[in-house]
């Protein structure tokens, strides 16, 4: 049996997971999705979020935990997962980077993701420098996020997201060889991604040594659209 720990990306929660964690707990593994700091459930003002929330509440998680588990983290929270590894690597058994966001030691996330010209993100962000956020322009969810999701799986998620804090990605991240770098990663990049482009996945796992990557054909978020597929993938870890 293996732990998976799974972190949302921007503007989702611990719902986007909904489908994957019966699936894993099917396959006899343990799954646990959390809310971080002003996502979900937790309604914690978006501008007294900052990245050190972000990791101390999946430190508190993997501190819980007897055994080290797989970290798995979509998208934004591939800067999460990261930090994360860099404060409890000996917690940590694999990184999982689900069309996520690989950034370097001493960088931000918001330069590399504005730097994706190819993203339909890029073009319909709406930020509020006031009470600290940012969010999508509505008629982008689809296309950008749930290309090949349900009706019913874009109307749950048009519904429960929220504005994502800007602090934690313009943070730079503060990563070791001695500690990050000595945790496995694999990546699992989506070829139909019009959200983080495949283009901008491939230049990220290029630019830093994975395990293993593994190709998926779906958009941004193969939890909604390819659970099946997507647990597959986890449990051959």
């Amino acid at each position: 049996m293996s732990t998976y720990v799974l972190i949302h990306g921007s503007w989702h929660g611990a719902w986007c997971w909904y489908k994957i964690i019966p699936l894993l707990e099917q396959a006899g593994h343990k799954a646990i999705a959390l809310d971080l700091p002003g996502h979900g459930r937790d309604w914690t003002a978006a501008r007294d979020v900052s990245m050190q929330s972000y990791v101390d509440s999946v430190c508190k998680i993997l501190d819980a935990q007897p055994e080290p588990v797989i970290l798995v983290g979509h998208s934004r929270g591939g800067i999460v997962i990261s930090q994360t590894a860099e404060h409890r690597p000996e917690k940590i058994r694999t990184l999982v980077y689900l069309a996520a966001f690989l950034i370097p030691n001493g960088e931000a996330m918001l330069p590399t993701a504005l730097s994706d010209t190819e993203s339909l993100l890029v073009s319909s962000l709406v930020v509020n420098e006031e009470q600290g956020y940012h969010m999508l322009k509505a008629e982008a969810f689809r296309e950008a996020l749930y290309a090949d999701c349900s009706e019913e799986d874009v109307a749950l998620a048009t519904a429960l997201l929220t504005p994502e804090p800007n602090a934690p990605v313009a943070t730079p991240l503060n990563l070791s060889d001695e500690n990050f770098g000595r945790v496995a990663r694999v990546y699992i990049e989506t070829l139909r991604d019009k959200g983080v482009t495949p283009t901008l996945q491939k230049k990220m796992y290029t630019a830093t040594p994975f395990q293993t990557i593994i190709s998926m054909e779906t958009s941004h978020s193969p939890f909604l659209s390819a659970p099946e597929k997507l647990v597959g993938h986890l449990t051959s870890l």
